[in-house]
Protein backbone atom coordinates (compact mmCIF):
# COMPACT_ATOMS: atom_id res chain seq x y z
CA UNK A 1 0.00 0.00 0.00
CA UNK A 2 2.75 2.60 1.13
CA UNK A 3 4.78 1.35 -1.87
CA UNK A 4 1.88 2.42 -4.53
CA UNK A 5 1.50 5.33 -2.58
CA UNK A 6 4.74 6.70 -3.07
CA UNK A 7 4.78 5.60 -6.78
CA UNK A 8 1.59 7.28 -7.02
CA UNK A 9 0.03 11.26 -7.40
CA UNK A 10 -0.72 11.65 -4.06
CA UNK A 11 -1.00 14.29 -1.99
CA UNK A 12 -0.21 14.32 1.49
CA UNK A 13 -3.48 14.19 3.21
CA UNK A 14 -4.14 10.88 0.94
CA UNK A 15 -0.99 9.38 1.93
CA UNK A 16 -1.12 10.78 5.82
CA UNK A 17 -4.96 9.26 5.76
CA UNK A 18 -4.20 5.79 4.03
CA UNK A 19 -1.54 5.07 6.99
CA UNK A 20 -3.16 6.32 10.06
CA UNK A 21 -6.38 3.65 8.50
CA UNK A 22 -3.89 1.25 8.22
CA UNK A 23 -1.96 1.83 11.58
CA UNK A 24 -5.72 1.77 12.94
CA UNK A 25 -6.31 -1.47 11.42
CA UNK A 26 -3.11 -3.31 12.58
CA UNK A 27 -3.71 -2.26 16.51
CA UNK A 28 -7.32 -2.72 16.76
CA UNK A 29 -9.44 -4.56 13.86
CA UNK A 30 -6.62 -7.09 13.61
CA UNK A 31 -6.81 -7.89 17.19
CA UNK A 32 -10.65 -7.90 16.80
CA UNK A 33 -10.60 -10.10 14.36
CA UNK A 34 -8.51 -13.09 16.28
CA UNK A 35 -10.32 -11.98 19.20
CA UNK A 36 -13.38 -13.09 17.18
CA UNK A 37 -11.49 -16.21 16.47
CA UNK A 38 -10.92 -16.77 20.15
CA UNK A 39 -14.26 -15.68 21.51
CA UNK A 40 -16.29 -18.32 19.38
CA UNK A 41 -13.52 -21.07 19.98
CA UNK A 42 -14.58 -20.30 23.62
CA UNK A 43 -18.23 -20.65 23.05
CA UNK A 44 -18.05 -23.82 21.69
CA UNK A 45 -15.76 -25.66 23.97
CA UNK A 46 -12.43 -24.46 23.40
CA UNK A 47 -11.69 -23.10 26.62
CA UNK A 48 -7.95 -22.89 26.38
CA UNK A 49 -8.01 -19.80 23.95
CA UNK A 50 -7.51 -17.83 27.21
CA UNK A 51 -4.85 -19.55 28.45
CA UNK A 52 -2.96 -19.34 25.60
CA UNK A 53 -4.00 -15.46 25.94
CA UNK A 54 -5.88 -14.65 22.78
CA UNK A 55 -8.85 -14.23 24.79
CA UNK A 56 -7.82 -10.60 24.57
CA UNK A 57 -8.20 -7.68 22.45
CA UNK A 58 -4.57 -6.22 23.85
CA UNK A 59 -2.58 -5.99 20.09
CA UNK A 60 0.43 -7.39 21.59
CA UNK A 61 -1.11 -10.63 21.96
CA UNK A 62 -1.91 -10.53 18.37
CA UNK A 63 -0.16 -8.41 16.19
CA UNK A 64 2.85 -10.37 13.89
CA UNK A 65 4.98 -7.98 12.92
CA UNK A 66 6.14 -9.23 9.83
CA UNK A 67 1.93 -9.52 8.92
CA UNK A 68 2.01 -5.75 10.10
CA UNK A 69 4.62 -4.16 8.07
CA UNK A 70 3.44 -6.33 4.97
CA UNK A 71 -0.05 -4.50 5.41
CA UNK A 72 1.65 -0.80 5.99
CA UNK A 73 3.93 -1.75 2.60
CA UNK A 74 1.79 -3.73 -0.15
CA UNK A 75 -2.22 -3.65 1.44
CA UNK A 76 -2.04 -7.24 2.74
CA UNK A 77 -1.11 -8.58 5.65
CA UNK A 78 -1.92 -10.82 8.75
CA UNK A 79 -1.82 -11.27 12.68
CA UNK A 80 -0.75 -14.40 14.54
CA UNK A 81 -3.60 -16.77 14.32
CA UNK A 82 -5.27 -18.47 17.29
CA UNK A 83 -4.33 -21.81 18.32
CA UNK A 84 -7.21 -23.70 18.25
CA UNK A 85 -7.96 -26.89 19.28
CA UNK A 86 -10.67 -28.53 17.52
CA UNK A 87 -11.07 -31.66 19.43
CA UNK A 88 -12.72 -29.87 22.18
CA UNK A 89 -15.80 -28.90 19.43
CA UNK A 90 -18.87 -31.35 20.02
CA UNK A 91 -18.51 -31.34 16.08
CA UNK A 92 -14.65 -30.50 15.37
CA UNK A 93 -14.96 -29.74 11.14
CA UNK A 94 -18.24 -27.65 12.31
CA UNK A 95 -16.51 -25.93 15.14
CA UNK A 96 -13.67 -24.64 13.15
CA UNK A 97 -15.54 -23.62 10.03
CA UNK A 98 -17.71 -21.65 12.29
CA UNK A 99 -14.92 -20.22 14.22
CA UNK A 100 -12.60 -19.66 11.01
CA UNK A 101 -15.62 -17.44 9.48
CA UNK A 102 -16.01 -15.34 12.45
CA UNK A 103 -12.66 -13.52 11.95
CA UNK A 104 -13.97 -11.80 8.41
CA UNK A 105 -17.30 -11.31 10.08
CA UNK A 106 -15.35 -8.88 12.63
CA UNK A 107 -13.91 -7.05 9.07
CA UNK A 108 -17.39 -6.97 7.44
CA UNK A 109 -18.82 -5.47 11.42
CA UNK A 110 -15.65 -3.30 11.41
CA UNK A 111 -16.08 -1.89 8.08
CA UNK A 112 -20.05 -1.26 8.70
CA UNK A 113 -19.01 0.65 11.33
CA UNK A 114 -16.92 2.94 9.77
CA UNK A 115 -19.65 3.30 6.71
CA UNK A 116 -22.16 3.77 9.72
CA UNK A 117 -19.56 6.46 10.81
CA UNK A 118 -19.54 8.45 7.55
CA UNK A 119 -23.65 8.81 7.00
CA UNK A 120 -24.09 10.27 10.47
CA UNK A 121 -21.22 12.52 9.88
CA UNK A 122 -22.41 13.31 6.65
CA UNK A 123 -26.09 14.48 7.57
CA UNK A 124 -25.08 15.98 10.19
CA UNK A 125 -21.55 18.11 9.51
CA UNK A 126 -20.90 17.24 5.25
CA UNK A 127 -18.27 20.17 5.66
CA UNK A 128 -16.00 17.50 7.68
CA UNK A 129 -16.01 15.59 4.87
CA UNK A 130 -16.17 17.81 1.58
CA UNK A 131 -14.39 21.11 1.93
CA UNK A 132 -15.06 24.09 -0.58
CA UNK A 133 -12.61 23.46 -3.49
CA UNK A 134 -13.44 27.12 -5.13
CA UNK A 135 -15.73 27.23 -8.41
CA UNK A 136 -15.10 25.97 -11.75
CA UNK A 137 -16.64 26.58 -15.03
CA UNK A 138 -17.80 23.68 -16.84
CA UNK A 139 -20.04 24.49 -20.38
CA UNK A 140 -20.49 28.04 -19.45
CA UNK A 141 -21.83 26.94 -15.94
CA UNK A 142 -20.50 27.73 -13.08
CA UNK A 143 -19.78 24.86 -10.84
CA UNK A 144 -18.51 24.61 -6.78
CA UNK A 145 -16.15 21.74 -6.13
CA UNK A 146 -16.44 20.27 -3.23
CA UNK A 147 -12.91 18.28 -2.26
CA UNK A 148 -12.57 15.10 0.23
CA UNK A 149 -10.99 16.32 3.17
CA UNK A 150 -8.30 13.86 5.36
CA UNK A 151 -11.24 12.66 7.54
CA UNK A 152 -13.18 11.53 3.97
CA UNK A 153 -9.94 9.89 2.94
CA UNK A 154 -9.90 7.87 6.39
CA UNK A 155 -12.92 6.91 6.56
CA UNK A 156 -12.97 5.82 2.83
CA UNK A 157 -9.77 3.78 3.35
CA UNK A 158 -10.62 2.42 6.33
CA UNK A 159 -13.49 0.49 4.88
CA UNK A 160 -11.70 -0.49 1.89
CA UNK A 161 -9.53 -2.17 3.44
CA UNK A 162 -11.83 -4.33 6.22
CA UNK A 163 -13.54 -5.64 3.24
CA UNK A 164 -10.58 -6.34 1.15
CA UNK A 165 -9.20 -8.24 4.29
CA UNK A 166 -12.72 -9.95 5.07
CA UNK A 167 -12.62 -11.36 1.10
CA UNK A 168 -9.04 -12.12 1.50
CA UNK A 169 -9.30 -14.33 4.32
CA UNK A 170 -12.28 -15.84 2.85
CA UNK A 171 -10.08 -17.58 -0.28
CA UNK A 172 -10.00 -21.10 0.09
CA UNK A 173 -6.33 -21.26 0.48
CA UNK A 174 -4.73 -22.66 2.98
CA UNK A 175 -3.89 -21.26 5.87
CA UNK A 176 -6.36 -18.66 5.42
CA UNK A 177 -9.87 -18.94 6.86
CA UNK A 178 -11.58 -19.54 4.42
CA UNK A 179 -9.47 -22.96 4.11
CA UNK A 180 -11.29 -23.87 7.52
CA UNK A 181 -14.71 -23.61 5.92
CA UNK A 182 -13.90 -25.64 2.43
CA UNK A 183 -12.40 -28.40 5.13
CA UNK A 184 -15.88 -28.42 5.92
CA UNK A 185 -17.13 -30.18 2.73
CA UNK A 186 -13.68 -32.66 2.50
CA UNK A 187 -13.02 -35.86 3.45
CA UNK A 188 -10.31 -35.80 6.25
CA UNK A 189 -7.71 -37.36 4.20
CA UNK A 190 -8.00 -34.45 1.88
CA UNK A 191 -7.94 -32.06 4.87
CA UNK A 192 -4.72 -33.66 6.21
CA UNK A 193 -3.32 -33.17 3.05
CA UNK A 194 -3.89 -29.78 2.80
CA UNK A 195 -2.53 -29.05 6.50
CA UNK A 196 0.85 -31.22 5.81
CA UNK A 197 1.26 -28.76 2.86
CA UNK A 198 0.14 -25.32 4.31
CA UNK A 199 3.55 -23.97 4.22
CA UNK A 200 4.01 -24.44 0.24
CA UNK A 201 -0.16 -23.42 -0.05
CA UNK A 202 0.90 -20.06 1.23
CA UNK A 203 3.94 -19.69 -0.75
CA UNK A 204 1.79 -20.35 -3.64
CA UNK A 205 -0.81 -17.47 -2.32
CA UNK A 206 1.84 -15.32 -1.60
CA UNK A 207 3.03 -15.54 -5.52
CA UNK A 208 -0.43 -15.47 -7.36
CA UNK A 209 -1.67 -12.47 -4.80
CA UNK A 210 2.07 -10.36 -6.05
CA UNK A 211 1.53 -11.51 -9.33
CA UNK A 212 -2.27 -9.91 -9.38
CA UNK A 213 -3.81 -13.21 -10.76
CA UNK A 214 -6.26 -12.91 -7.65
CA UNK A 215 -7.49 -9.43 -8.22
CA UNK A 216 -10.32 -9.75 -10.57
CA UNK A 217 -12.17 -12.35 -7.99
CA UNK A 218 -11.14 -10.02 -5.20
CA UNK A 219 -12.27 -6.79 -6.60
CA UNK A 220 -15.49 -8.42 -7.73
CA UNK A 221 -16.86 -9.65 -3.97
CA UNK A 222 -15.24 -6.33 -2.50
CA UNK A 223 -17.34 -4.06 -4.33
CA UNK A 224 -20.51 -6.33 -4.36
CA UNK A 225 -20.19 -6.44 -0.35
CA UNK A 226 -19.25 -2.89 -0.03
CA UNK A 227 -22.56 -1.84 -2.03
CA UNK A 228 -24.46 -3.93 -0.04
CA UNK A 229 -22.84 -2.46 3.30
CA UNK A 230 -23.22 1.08 2.11
CA UNK A 231 -26.92 0.38 1.08
CA UNK A 232 -27.10 -1.24 4.87
CA UNK A 233 -25.42 1.92 6.70
CA UNK A 234 -27.31 4.35 5.02
CA UNK A 235 -30.78 2.75 6.08
CA UNK A 236 -30.70 4.67 9.46
CA UNK A 237 -30.29 8.22 7.84
CA UNK A 238 -32.39 7.22 5.22
CA UNK A 239 -35.41 8.72 6.90
CA UNK A 240 -33.68 12.07 7.52
CA UNK A 241 -32.83 12.93 4.08
CA UNK A 242 -35.41 14.37 1.64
Amino acid sequence: MLLTLLKGNYSMEQIFAQILAVLMVVFLILPFHEWAHAFTASCLGDKGVKARGRLSLNPLSHIDPIGAVMLLLIGFGWAKPVPIDPGRFKHPKLGMAITALMGPVANIVAALVGLLIYNLVLVTAPNALFSDGGSVLRGGIMYIQRDPTILWYFLSFYCSVNITLAVFNLIPIPPLDGSKVMFLFLPNKAVNFFYRYQNVFFIILFALMWGGALNGVIGFFTDNIARGLEWLAWLPFKPFVS
